[in-house]
């Protein structure tokens, strides 16, 4: 259903201010209703948090810097930023914080 967030268990627990993300599926037709091929979609660029490290150590080492988003955000993030994985069956992005551009309110 659009708009549903489908939160995945996922075992994989990204480290310091890394983050684990499902992207979602790209919109397949046009406004006009063509529907676009495989081949010429563009990779998604919008995703699901589905697992978050626990941030990164600040300069001192002394205390850690809190990710900005949480499991269950919408989010999106740079075209060609991340690590692509296939684990448990699904399509997976590991991420660093700051290759997320801003979460989704809908």
């Amino acid at each position: 259903m659009k708009g549903e967030v489908r939160l995945v268990s996922v075992s994989i627990k990204p480290l310091e201010d890394r983050i684990v993300v499902k992207p979602l599926e790209a919109e397949q037709t046009t406004a006009s209703g063509l529907v676009i091929p495989d081949t010429a979609k563009e990779k998604p660029q919008e995703g699901e948090v589905v697992a978050v490290g626990e941030g990164r150590w600040d300069e001192d080492g002394e205390k850690r810097i809190p990710v900005d988003v949480k499991v269950g955000d919408v989010v999106l993030y740079s075209k060609y930023g991340g690590t692509e994985v296939k684990y448990g069956g699904d399509e997976l992005l590991i991420l660093s914080s700051r290759d997320v551009l801003a979460v989704v309110n809908k």
